[in-house]
């Protein structure tokens, strides 16, 4: 198995592991930048997701491990502890100006909070765009960390979430239990 950054035909290498949550498990992958994959394994469409990554990236994914990869590991583990609100392990998010645009403001969503597409819209001064920004907060490859379950629908309700509502509504309360928010105030 190859163990360098780059294959011997200019492919790169993202190592990936998988990770054990309370939701399930998760696949992880990392290149020498950062993290540029984490999704639920029942994610809907992961096989596409994998295969546009690896063409973005000019990459192959291949188990192992770096260390993004295992400071993932444990801020994910802080994470579930309720001990984590932010992650700092370095992300490697390939994509256009628009999604690099739509996925750095879902990392502005506090943590313990959610706002509607239509207010993600509102923020990035592209009210027209909200199908736009929906349609890429579901490419989004960086579930948890790149908080798109924190978008839900203007009428409160839980959409758009690729590895299930039940998972996104999970979550949810979840990070509300353990903010400063009133609980109550979610739903």
């Amino acid at each position: 198995m190859k163990t360098q950054q780059e294959l011997s035909n200019g492919e790169n290498i993202i190592d990936t592991i998988e990770i054990s949550t309370p939701l399930g498990p998760m696949l992880a992958g990392a290149t020498s930048q950062g993290v540029c994959i984490l999704e639920f394994i029942n994610r809907i469409k992961l096989e596409k997701e994998i295969l546009d990554l690896q063409k973005l990236l000019n990459a192959v994914m291949l188990p192992g491990n770096n260390p993004h990869l295992d400071q993932l590991a444990n801020e994910l583990t802080e994470y579930f502890e309720g001990r984590r609100k932010v992650f700092s392990v370095p992300l490697h998010i390939p994509g256009n100006e628009f999604s690099q645009a739509v996925w750095k403001t879902l990392q502005e969503i506090p943590y313990g909070q959610t706002c509607s597409y239509k207010q993600q819209a509102d923020k990035m001064n592209n009210p027209k765009a909200i199908r736009a920004i929906a349609t890429t907060n579901g490419r989004n490859r960086l579930a948890i960390i790149v908080p798109c379950h924190r978008v839900i629908g203007s009428d409160g309700k839980m959409i758009g979430y690729a590895a299930g509502v039940e998972k996104k509504k999970w979550l949810l309360k979840f990070e509300r239990s353990h903010s400063e928010i009133p609980a109550d105030s979610l739903f």
